[in-house]
């Protein structure tokens, strides 16, 4: 089977640290935290104090109308938000006179971790005050499953081609942009809408994680995300979406599209361990970095290889994530610039490997390694370049994002600068 070469022609973002790509890049690139004090619920009493809010979100800007918001789950309007974005910037149409793409050829593979929280809690309530069920909205089921921002997406652009909607926790968004380029490699689709969106910040979900033990209870939100730093506590709780376009590279080619890089691997195993914890040794890990770098055509003796870590500052994460760096890539792993936007971000959940994935190709594109803030005492366990506090320029050749899902679902894509 002939494999088709696979480039990013589109990207959108919603995140803490801007809401919209130049944003979002200018704060990575500068180590802007998007970390706050929570206002919204600060009398709940919660043990967590801090997360990564979306600040300035008008849906109204981008392409919503306001019964469509009335109905939505936030996390539906993040992902919208975000694949509006990344359609407006490929220039991708398959409607109209300006129509440049079968839309049986045009797919969407967005995910989410959890999907309609807000809504799940709100008809929760309905149904413990009055058990009958009659005030549960006809709307519930639709505006809560997870695959709902997918379908959304494809009815808005009109795409009719392959349509999943891909739910692996915190590895989500990774999976769904690496079987997006499957598919587009393999000849079922000419572009795919891929990402993931989130929106996990309300007090059911901070309990939830927070009794996990997976966040931290910081009450300092400038020093609350620290990925491999000794003094790590778990990690901080964000929303947001992030979306590619992803495109065959003749089909963008023709059209004349702008062109951000390439997608050139795509590693997916399991650690098949534990419901939470990953795999100590980072074995299976290692084997998804080793499987993208492999279909990538990575050269130790001639790459200069950026990697974004999934890097969470949980304390057995990062452990284990530096393990499988060192299992995959041997002594290179000690030339390898690594950096965990986390630190910035918080975790965006369904949403992260997405935006992680948007910071390395941006990060290929301009020659800049974005920081781990905070990264002021390192544990001497994890000893590789995690690129400390401020930006690092360096021309690189190929970078990989990789995340890691509570399940064990391991993710890894890599990307080149488009040649």
């Amino acid at each position: 089977m002939e494999h088709k070469r696979v480039v990013i022609t589109g990207m959108g973002v919603i995140s803490s640290v801007g809401n919209d790509v130049d944003t979002f890049w200018k704060n990575l690139r500068e180590g802007v935290s998007g970390i706050e004090v929570i206002s919204e619920f600060e009398d709940a009493g919660l043990p967590v104090k801090i997360a990564a809010k979306v600040r300035g979100f008008d849906p109204e800007q981008y392409g919503m109308d306001k019964p469509f918001i009335r109905k939505q789950d936030m996390f539906v309007q993040y992902g919208m938000a975000a694949a509006w974005q990344a359609m407006n910037d490929s220039g991708l149409s398959s409607e109209g006179d300006g129509a440049n793409i079968d839309p049986f050829r045009l797919g969407v593979y967005v995910g989410s971790g959890i999907g309609g929280f807000e809504v799940m809690i709100r008809e929760t309530r309905k149904i413990i005050e009055e058990p009958s069920g009659q005030w549960i909205s006809p709307l519930f089921i639709p505006t809560m499953i997870s695959n709902i921002a997918a379908g959304h997406i494809a009815i808005k652009f009109h795409a009719e081609g392959p349509c999943l909607d891909i739910v692996t926790a915190c590895a989500t968004s990774a999976h769904c942009v690496g079987e997006a380029f499957r598919a587009i490699r393999h000849g079922y689709a000419d572009a795919i809408i891929a990402g993931g969106c989130e929106n996990a910040t309300i007090p059911l979900g901070i309990a939830g994680f927070a009794n996990a033990k997976a966040l931290t209870r910081s009450e300092d939100p400038n020093y609350a995300s620290l990925p491999f730093n000794k003094n790590r506590q778990g990690f901080v709780i964000s929303d947001g979406a992030a979306v590619l376009v992803l495109e065959e590279l003749e089909h963008a080619k023709r059209r004349g599209a702008t062109i951000y890089g390439e997608v050139v691997g795509y590693g997916n195993t399991c650690d098949a361990y534990h419901p939470t914890a990953p795999r100590p040794d980072g074995s299976t890990q290692a084997e998804s970095i080793r499987l993208a770098l492999q279909e990538a055509g990575f050269d130790p003796s001639k790459d200069n290889l950026y990697i974004n870590a999934h890097g969470t500052g949980t304390r057995l994460n990062d452990v284990a994530e530096t393990l499988a760096y060192k299992a995959a890539l041997g002594d290179f792993a000690y030339k390898a610039h690594i950096s965990s936007t986390k630190s910035m971000t918080g975790h965006m959940f369904g949403a992260a490997g997405a935006a992680e994935s948007i910071a390395t190709v941006l990060a290929l594109r301009d020659g800049i390694v974005p920081p781990t803030i905070n990264l002021d005492e390192p544990d001497p366990e994890c000893d590789l370049d995690y690129t400390p506090n401020v930006a690092v320029k360096t021309p690189l050749t190929i970078g990989i994002s990789d995340s890691l899902g509570f399940g064990g679902h391991d993710a890894c894509i890599a990307f080149r600068p488009y040649r």
